[in-house]
């Protein structure tokens, strides 16, 4: 099913007007310089979904600063995405953003149709020069993901933690890899159980995923999907969340989160369209820790509860990874158990 939601509904229709006087390519100067621009969102899961939601709030931030008029359209399936990509480009948006990971060809046909629409999608492939203005994005959490590996390290008590993910596409497995190495930089010896639901969203099967890791001797989680978390707070073991902060609906059970900020993703792109100089980019970058992209949550209720020795290892590791002395690896290849 497909819901579409406008926002700022009054907001909306009073810029309509003003939209249409865009030119008809990047190129052209816009004709009154703080015009919002014409934003559609194409998401494939609910904006409840914690990578998806993270995209939707920078929008939400977007278009309250008038950078952007917003609109979405949540739940759309595979085959569906083509065609709402077109009714939204049929409808004047100007800047389509969204996730193309299981309809990554049929997109790139649909931009090619619309060289005036900038389209800015989360990608597991790179841009391509012969569709100019379809850029590529991913959330490269990696410098997050490290240090929240630390914490993980230091909190587990059996040395042993389960990892569940969705898929194992490169911008999970990335994450996992340096979640996995913070990990064994505080604790070597830890051992990690690995698997996937083949789901962006099924919490009921991530939770019971998560009920044979802790069965299995797991006493820390890496919650990459929603419903591990879930399990972890049933059986009384910790978790490490994932692109965004869970701790207050799991206030003794989230210790820490590697957090995704797409506020520097989106804002490049709308700077880009402002401009008329938008093209095929791999935005992947802006998600980096020095480029304010990543965090590390907030210790909150876990404050003071977390060894100082890996206090002091991630404050150490962050001010490295911000200086450029140092540096998490990329590796996309899929993790295995140990």
């Amino acid at each position: 099913m497909t819901r579409t939601t406008h926002f700022s509904r009054r907001r909306f229709l009073a810029t309509t007007a003003a939209t249409s006087l865009l030119a008809g390519s990047f190129g052209a100067s816009r004709a009154i310089a703080a015009e919002p621009i014409k934003t559609a969102g194409v998401y494939t899961v609910p904006i409840e979904q914690q990578w998806v939601s993270r995209i939707h709030k920078a929008a939400l931030t977007a278009q309250e600063r008038g950078d952007i008029s917003y609109e979405f359209s949540e739940n759309v399936s595979n085959t569906d995405y083509p065609r709402v990509l077109r009714e939204y480009a049929e409808a004047g948006n100007k800047l389509i953003i969204g996730e193309v990971f299981g309809a990554e060809q049929e997109a790139r046909e649909v931009a090619a149709d619309y060289p005036d629409v900038a389209f800015l999608m989360g990608s597991s492939f790179k841009e391509d020069p012969s569709v100019p203005n379809f850029a590529v994005f991913d959330n490269y959490i990696q410098d997050g993901s490290y240090l929240s590996g630390i914490i993980a390290g230091a909190m587990t008590k059996s040395g042993n933690i389960g990892m569940v993910g969705g898929f194992p596409i490169p911008e999970v497995n990335r994450l996992m890899h340096a979640f996995m190495a913070g990990a064994s930089e505080m604790n070597p010896d830890i051992k990690f159980q690995v698997s996937f639901i083949g789901s962006w969203f099924d919490p009921p099967k991530a939770k019971e995923t998560a009920f044979a890791m802790i069965e299995n001797g797991a006493d820390v989680l890496y919650a990459e999907r929603f419903g591990v978390s879930d399990a972890a707070k049933e059986k009384g073991v910790l978790a490490i969340g994932n692109v965004i902060d869970t701790q207050g609906d799991y206030p003794d059970t989230v210790v820490a989160s590697a957090l995704w900020h797409f506020e520097p993703t989106l804002d490049k792109a709308i700077a880009e369209v402002q401009a008329g100089t938008f093209t095929a980019a791999d935005y992947g970058v802006y998600s980096f820790m020095n480029q304010g992209g990543t965090s590390l949550a907030a210790m909150g209720t876990f404050e003071g509860k977390v060894p100082a020795e890996a206090l002091e290892l991630v404050a150490k590791r962050e001010a490295e990874i911000k200086s450029g002395a140092f540096t998490v690896e990329i590796n996309d290849e899929e993790p295995k158990s140990s």
